[in-house]
């Protein structure tokens, strides 16, 4: 954009960071660039986001970062269930065809308010999402598994997104791990576990189902018995042994 917006834009923000970018010179991190560019806009464009849905990115060096429009075409889900599994598996593609040029990359996502100017987007949302991809918690993760891709969702969007379950969302592989302060006010970050089943594979619904709620279903609340039609609990008896309840039964 042009000139400064005077009010914030919503948008969904993904960044994106390449894996020890610092170990490589620079004609080596000049060649991933352009994969990262490449692979990261093949993968909007198979989700149907557009140059239209989306501002212009915004390069980090070692990586970029997306604006999405808060659209109906674009929605929050569509980010997670479609845009990160395409992403990865694009990775995984270019890895296995240029073995030589392979990489693995760091993902954060945040769903808030945007500025721009003429030098570019910035505020609060922007700065939160910009340290969830830098976290050293989400760059152990990396580290602890062989997947071209390890993604950090904050916690506005695990409570708006992740945790209901949406089709193709899986909130059992979320794992809060991720601290800042960022201001002085602390917040969470949720770190995307491994993947343990074929890739392409649907998720059924019954594994859609929060560990939360399955577990409250082993155990379900029972409504007790009337006091009468419980055995564990002997007859009530007046001073004279006779039932009350029998009693008014008869009456009635």
């Amino acid at each position: 954009m042009s000139v400064l917006t005077p009010i914030p834009l919503q948008r969904t923000m993904i960044v994106v960071d390449i894996e020890g970018s610092t170990l490589r010179n620079n004609t080596a991190t000049a060649v991933l660039r352009h994969d990262l560019y490449e692979l990261f806009e093949a993968a909007l464009l198979e989700c149907d986001i557009t140059e239209k849905l989306r501002d212009p990115f915004t390069d980090r060096g070692d990586g970029l970062m997306a604006f999405v429009h808060a659209v109906d075409q674009a929605p929050k889900t569509l980010m997670v269930n479609r845009f990160i599994p395409v992403l990865t598996r694009l990775l995984g593609e270019h890895g296995l065809k240029r073995p030589e040029r392979k990489f693995r990359i760091r993902a954060a996502m945040h769903a808030g308010d945007v500025h721009f100017d003429l030098r570019g987007p910035f505020g609060e949302d922007v700065t939160l999402t910009t340290r969830l991809v830098d976290a050293p918690e989400l760059k152990v993760a990396l580290r602890r598994t062989t997947a071209p891709l390890v993604l950090a969702v904050s916690e506005q969007f695990h409570h708006s997104v992740i945790r209901h379950g949406y089709e193709g969302i899986d909130e059992d592989r979320f794992e809060r791990s991720i601290e800042l302060d960022i201001g002085g006010r602390s917040t969470t970050g949720w770190v995307q576990l491994p993947e343990t089943r074929a890739p392409g594979k649907p998720i059924p619904l019954r594994d859609r189902v929060s560990q939360r709620t399955r577990t409250a279903a082993r155990f379900p609340v029972r409504t007790p018995l009337p006091r009468r039609l419980r055995r564990d609990v002997p007859e009530e008896r007046d001073t004279n042994g006779n039932d009350p309840a029998a009693e008014r039964r008869i009456s009635s």
